[in-house]
């Protein structure tokens, strides 16, 4: 399998830069959200990020017309209508993969932390949903993760625990944001609500480098999930025509 290292470090590097540039232009025009929020709402951090996951369905074979990134997005639901993912691809009339990139950054880690967790578990439960009743095709639609987290101090230290009435997961107790997004993206996968994740930390300094916490999260992984998938549906598409 060809390595992906050094073209998804370019990409996280990426991410930082057009966040940067996002929040100076916003700052300089003296918009409302100028600042922290500004770099959020502006959008696109994760461009360079999702063009390199459509590269590996291209490199294994998928048309460019089989991959949305900007349009055509949407899914249908079960609770509701639809929901737009980041990265879709359509093959043959089949979900070959949804794909969602998140990221999140300081100073202040807790107050978006269970959105996100709600938000992936939601997403996934109302698509498998539709699944089950037909909206979907045939072919078992396949789902992807894959999170960006500032390497911060604050992100990184151990975060308090609340047990009011009963005690949490022992897994939970002295873990920093960081250790529990990581247990966050692990069990998505184990509970086949996502067919792989990738979790990866990185700082706003180009000398600081990327960190992969964990070798079951990380972006080889997940290549290599993307590539099995790739081929598979390339498989059938090529039983179906002998």
């Amino acid at each position: 399998m060809p390595s992906y290292s050094w073209r998804f470090e370019e990409a996280v590097k990426e991410y930082w830069r057009v966040r940067t540039a996002q929040k100076q232009k916003q700052t300089e025009a003296g918009r409302s959200d100028a600042g922290s929020r500004g770099a959020v709402t502006g959008g696109a951090q994760m461009g360079r990020m999702t063009d390199l996951v459509a590269e590996i369905f291209v490199e294994e074979g998928f048309p460019e017309s089989s991959i949305h990134r900007a349009t055509s997005l949407e899914l249908p639901g079960y609770y509701r209508p639809e929901r737009k993912w980041d990265l879709l691809v359509i093959h043959e009339d089949t979900v070959a993969a949804a794909i969602e990139f998140k990221s999140q950054v300081g100073p202040s880690f807790g107050n978006n932390f269970n959105n996100r967790i709600s938000e992936a578990v939601g997403d996934a439960q109302d698509l498998w949903t539709a699944y089950r009743e037909d909206r979907l095709g045939d072919i078992r639609p396949w789902l992807g993760y894959l999170f960006l987290l500032e390497d911060a101090p604050a992100s990184s230290r151990p975060v308090k625990i609340r047990e009011p009435f009963f005690e949490v997961d022992p897994v939970f107790p002295g873990t920093s944001y960081k250790k529990r997004y990581e247990i966050f993206c692990r069990r998505l996968v184990r509970e086949r609500l996502y067919d792989a994740a990738c979790f990866v930390t990185s700082s706003e300094d180009p000398r600081t480098p990327i960190d992969e916490p964990a070798n079951d999260l990380s972006f080889a992984r997940f290549a290599g999930e993307i590539r099995g998938r790739a081929r598979m549906l390339l498989e059938v598409e090529g039983s179906r025509s002998e």
